[in-house]
């Protein structure tokens, strides 16, 4: 099945051997606090460790690499809700290219201030993924640019694959491995990893209750479009691509479920992580955590939670550990 899909396990073996000593291999470390509450082993990847704060940078760099270095002299552009941004920013900045990254008016400041800082050239265009993209297009048409897109693309599914790679190498026996969701670039290359080498190992897409379009996408059958709205786990929104060619096929085939979150549930996760595993997360980079506390896993072996990311707003993320107002409320406000 893996072998008829998009992205195989070769591909993601070959990005492995490419973007080798360009990024970290981040720690797994096990958690005693919350494999008490599971009743199994509980290890958390701690890929927010990684280079940019995230695990884009895999994708982004493999991508990069991929073209040819008549494309990467045209410069690269993408949408991006932040943290693809300022992964293809330094990844283009490595290889000596330019990259314009176009982003909606709902990404947080400091996401945009870092990915200017790394000599990107920004663009804030609408309020919605699906806005910022038409800009790229845009870019595309007219100047010449090369799309990397954030996440329906081979190289960038076979780029975050390889964190897959890791989690399997270092815990063969693993029973389920969560999985933040958005368009579904690191689901799918890690399930595909995963499943490719150990095809009993379930892999679990988590994300949020609003805004959630592959979870609204796989229930539909086809890529649909859904309302953006604001939301602690901000990298998790925007739209999969109503022409997605990548991602949803290898989500349908691959994810075994997928899990919606509450902010309060998502708070709860950026609290423990910080109190209890001493690591600061942003929203979407919680959610693994968000959904064991939340009692949504049962898994029958060890679980392996991907902290995704740390690339958050740190007044947020204070009033947050307070239990401050920092939640959105049901009206999206």
């Amino acid at each position: 099945m893996v072998r008829t899909l998009p992205v195989s396990l070769e591909d993601i073996r070959a990005a492995a051997r490419r973007i080798a000593g360009r990024f970290i291999e981040t720690p797994m470390v096990h958690s005693a606090s919350l494999a008490d509450i599971a009743g199994v082993p509980v290890h958390l990847k701690l890929e927010h460790h990684q280079t940019t704060g995230s695990f884009k940078l895999r994708g982004a760099i493999n991508a990069v690499l991929s073209l040819s270095p008549a494309e990467r002299s045209r410069g690269v552009v993408a949408a991006s809700t932040g943290n693809h941004g300022r992964a293809l920013a330094y990844a283009a900045k490595a290889e000596g290219a330019v990259a314009t990254i176009c982003m909606s008016r709902l990404v947080p400041e400091n996401k945009i201030s870092e990915i200017r800082r790394l000599g990107a050239d920004v663009r804030i265009v609408g309020r919605s993924q699906d806005e910022a993209q038409q800009e790229v297009d845009r870019l595309v048409r007219e100047e010449g640019l090369v799309m990397v897109p954030p996440f329906d693309h081979q190289a960038v599914v076979a780029g975050q694959g390889t964190l897959g790679l890791e989690i399997i190498d270092a815990l063969p026996d693993a029973a389920t491995v969560l999985v933040p969701l958005s368009g579904g670039g690191l689901a799918a290359g890690v399930a595909a990893a995963i499943k490719g080498v150990n095809p009993k190992t379930q892999v679990i897409g988590l994300t949020m209750e609003w805004g959630a379009a592959m979870k609204a996408s796989l229930d539909a059958g086809r890529p649909v479009q859904v309302e953006e709205r604001p939301s602690l786990a901000d990298l998790l929104g925007g739209g999969i691509g109503l022409d997605n060619r990548v991602t949803f096929a290898m989500c349908r085939a691959l994810l075994d479920d997928v899990i919606l979150l509450t902010e309060a549930e998502i708070a709860a996760g950026m609290r423990h992580a910080y109190s209890c595993e001493r690591e600061i997360v942003e929203g979407a980079g919680a959610v693994g955590i968000a959904a064991l506390l939340a009692g949504k896993i049962r898994s029958g072996g060890p679980v392996v939670a991907i902290l995704s990311g740390r690339n958050v707003d740190m007044e947020q993320h204070r009033r947050v550990i307070n239990g401050e107002a920092a939640m959105f409320g049901e009206d999206g406000s």
